[in-house]
C-alpha cells in the first residue's frame, strides 16, 4: 500500500489527463531518465500523442510550483541535462506519460523490476479512478441534498406566509370585535 501511495504522489493532472513524468517513472524503474527516454525513442510508434507528450514551459513551471508548495521533497523538479555533442548538454522539458503510455512502457522495459513496478503503477491509477468516482458520487449526493433543501425552503416560506396571513386575519378579527361601537347602545 505504501508503494501505491508513493506512486499516487507522482501522478499529476495535465491537459485533462492523469500523467506521470519520465523522471518519476525512471526513478520507480530504477533506471536513468536518459535510458528510459532512449528506449521510448527507439519505439516511438508505440507512443502516440495521447500516450505521451512533452511538457510546455508553462506546464513545467506550473508543475514545479505545485511540487514545491505541496510537498517539500528533496529533489524538486528541475530540467534534466541531456548530453549532446558539441553543446555541452542541452536542456529539455520532461515527457509526460498517460496511463496508456505507462502500460505501453511495460512492453519495452522487460526487467523484473519494471514489470513489478508497472503492475503497482496500474494499481495506483485504478485506485485514483476509484477515489475520483466516489468523490463524484458524493458531489452528486450533495447537489441532490442542496436541491431538496431548496425545495423545503420554498415550502417552509409558503407555510410561514400562510401562518402570517392567519395571524393577520386573527388580529383584524380582534380589532373588529374590540372596536368602539357607535350608535344606540342597549343595556
Amino acid at each position: 500500500m505504501q508503494i501505491i501511495r508513493s506512486i499516487q504522489n507522482r501522478i499529476y493532472e495535465l491537459r485533462g489527463e492523469r500523467v506521470m513524468l519520465d523522471r518519476d517513472l525512471a526513478a520507480l524503474y530504477e533506471t536513468e531518465t536518459k535510458a528510459l527516454n532512449l528506449a521510448v525513442k527507439r519505439n516511438l510508434k508505440r507512443f502516440p500523442k495521447d500516450f505521451m507528450f512533452q511538457l510546455t514551459e508553462e506546464e513545467f513551471e506550473a508543475l514545479r510550483f505545485q511540487s514545491e508548495t505541496s510537498k517539500k521533497e528533496e529533489n524538486p523538479l528541475t530540467l534534466q541535462n541531456e548530453t549532446s555533442k558539441g553543446r555541452g548538454g542541452a536542456r529539455y522539458l520532461p515527457h509526460a506519460f498517460t496511463e496508456q503510455g505507462v502500460a505501453m512502457l511495460s512492453g519495452i522495459l522487460r526487467s523484473e523490476k519494471a514489470i513489478n513496478m508497472n503492475i503497482a503503477i496500474m494499481r495506483a491509477f485504478v485506485e485514483i479512478r476509484r477515489i475520483a468516482l466516489q468523490r463524484g458520487d458524493v458531489v452528486l449526493q450533495l447537489k441532490q441534498i442542496q436541491q431538496r433543501i431548496g425545495e423545503h425552503d420554498i415550502q417552509l416560506n409558503g407555510i410561514y406566509d400562510a401562518i402570517e396571513n392567519l395571524l393577520d386575519e386573527k388580529a383584524m378579527q380582534t380589532k373588529w370585535e374590540d372596536r368602539e361601537r357607535i350608535g344606540f347602545k342597549s343595556k
